[in-house]
């Protein structure tokens, strides 16, 4: 063997003994991460996609779609502070509740703000309509009720949206404040494959 190739073998013969010796002294091995080929897992040209919907918020109704779990702890806020509501609110193509139902926005929001009503929004979109039917968009944010358009992230989803993210905007077009009751125009826009 020729001293070039001697060097080598010890040179790599360090290396594997280093690397060997390295995941003991740090005491983690990689064994429960590994990389993977994306294109074996079907992800194809990424592609934004719109969606315009209806969300109806509804307290007032025999059945209602709006249930608050948890109370304001002070009956002098303004802003409802501490109160939480649980939704399975409609999503619909228009404002009217009669019009093609898209899907339902399933989850929680509560007051988090003592200066506003400012809300932090927790919902998945959950699609029951056409090709998306079974897929969801999950939204998580912080929602100003009272100005004009709010904007909060899509955080991911499921089914044709998995890997997705994107921004939710909400204006709303009906309230009654008496009752809660409420309809607002989410505009969601998706990255997704």
């Amino acid at each position: 063997m020729s001293t070039r190739a001697r060097i080598l073998s010890t040179i790599a013969s360090q290396v594997i003994l280093l690397t060997f010796l390295s995941s003991f002294v740090t005491g983690e091995t990689q064994d429960f991460v590994r990389t993977l080929d994306r294109n074996l897992y079907g992800f194809k040209k990424e592609k934004l996609t719109h969606f315009r919907v209806y969300w109806h918020d509804i307290y007032s109704a025999p059945n209602p779609t709006a249930m608050p779990i948890v109370r304001p702890p002070s009956n002098t806020s303004a802003t409802f502070f501490g109160s939480i509501s649980m939704i399975d609110d409609p999503l619909t193509e228009k404002p009217e509740l009669s019009s093609r139902l898209i899907g339902r926005a399933q989850g929680f929001y509560g007051s988090a703000s003592q200066q506003e009503v400012g809300l932090l929004m927790a919902m998945n979109f959950v699609f029951v309509e056409g090709k998306y039917n079974g897929s969801t968009i999950s939204i998580l944010g912080r929602n100003r009720v009272f100005s004009k358009v709010r904007e909060m992230p899509v955080i991911g989803g499921s089914g044709l949206f998995r890997f997705s993210r994107g921004y939710a905007q909400a204006s709303t077009h009906s309230v009654d404040l008496k009752s809660g009751d409420a309809v607002v125009e989410y505009n969601v826009y998706v990255l997704h494959y």
